[in-house]
């Protein structure tokens, strides 16, 4: 007869045996996947290559440069309608472009750009119209310059003279037979004087037609001369630290803008048909000032005093376009 004893030694053995079963059934059933795992798959060999694109080692071509083609406003455009402003990639560059050793070397001072303030005349377009004649005496006009140094000067009709914006501005005028000159605006043709037309001094007149010709067909455009001259500011007669009327003289481009600072800042004057900039309260009277032409460039003034009826050079100038 089994013992107890027995019987319990058989119980740990069957217990044994079952474990250690269980423990070979399931390493065999690792081994075979990792052996699965390990087989290549064949449709994946199969498959095309990864869609994946490769980079690509095309460069662009830097825009050209040196190639534009002449601006519209060179030439002579039909009555009535002004030419077409150039396009925008005839003057572009390439960001690496280095700046031109031709160009026109800034004012001594530091100069700030802002945005184009051009009226109804802008850099770069050609007007239609028609020249007509005065007599100049000793050039001074609505825009009160005072006597002219020479008299190769012009009136600009009303609508252009636009609130004595076209003030110094130098313009070269093309008469249809082919020849040509450059004025400086001084002073304003009233109506009749059509949008367009020019009045000129009887001396420019005479270097495109002859004085009894009376009227020409014209086209004309503004101009950014070379000059060795700097920039003048002038009081007006009866200014004070009260009130003042403040004008810039011998300027190169179009002054677009005058400003005098003030303990909040700087201050924009209004602009009159005479060609001042008012201060009716005398704020900023006396203190710094600051001309802005229509290309946007800003010229800061300072060290110029109240003095009545006196040009007051200032020793800058604004850049050639």
């Amino acid at each position: 007869m089994t013992t107890a004893r027995q019987a319990a030694r058989q119980r740990r053995r069957r217990r044994r045996l079952i474990l250690g079963s269980t423990v070979a059934v399931t390493a065999m059933g690792v081994l075979a996947y990792l052996l699965v795992g390990l087989v290549p798959d064949r449709k994946e060999e199969a498959a095309p290559a990864a869609a994946t694109p490769a980079a690509s080692t095309q460069v662009r071509s830097a825009a050209p440069t040196g190639t534009s083609s002449p601006t519209a406003s060179g030439t002579p455009t039909p009555s009535g309608s002004p030419s077409q402003s150039p396009s925008p990639t005839a003057t572009a560059t390439t960001a690496s472009a280095k700046p031109s050793a031709a160009a026109t070397p800034r004012p001594p001072q530091t100069a700030t750009t802002t945005a184009p303030s051009a009226g109804r005349i802008k850099p770069g377009v050609t007007y239609t119209g028609v020249a007509t004649a005065y007599k100049a005496a000793d050039g001074n006009g609505a825009c009160l310059f005072g006597p002219s140094p020479d008299l190769m000067i012009a009136a600009m009709n009303t609508t252009d003279y636009e609130t004595s914006r076209a003030c110094g501005a130098h313009v070269l005028v093309r008469a249809s037979n082919g020849k040509s000159i450059t004025v400086r605006i001084t002073n304003e043709c009233p109506l009749p004087c059509a949008p367009g037309q020019l009045d000129l001094s009887q001396q420019a007149f005479a270097k495109l037609a002859d004085l009894k010709v009376g009227r020409i067909s014209i086209t004309w455009q503004l101009l950014s001369p070379s000059t060795s001259e700097t920039m003048s500011v002038r009081y007006k007669t009866g200014s004070s630290q009260h009130w003042c009327a403040i004008q810039a003289i011998g300027h190169r481009n179009p002054v677009a803008r005058l400003e005098v600072q003030t303990g909040g800042g700087w201050r924009q004057l209004p602009r009159t048909e005479y060609n001042y900039f008012i201060s009716a309260d005398g704020s900023g009277c006396g203190g710094a000032i600051r001309v802005t032409d229509i290309h946007g460039e800003r010229l800061t003034v300072t060290g110029i005093a109240i003095r009545p009826d006196v040009a007051q050079p200032t020793g800058v100038q604004f850049a050639q376009h």
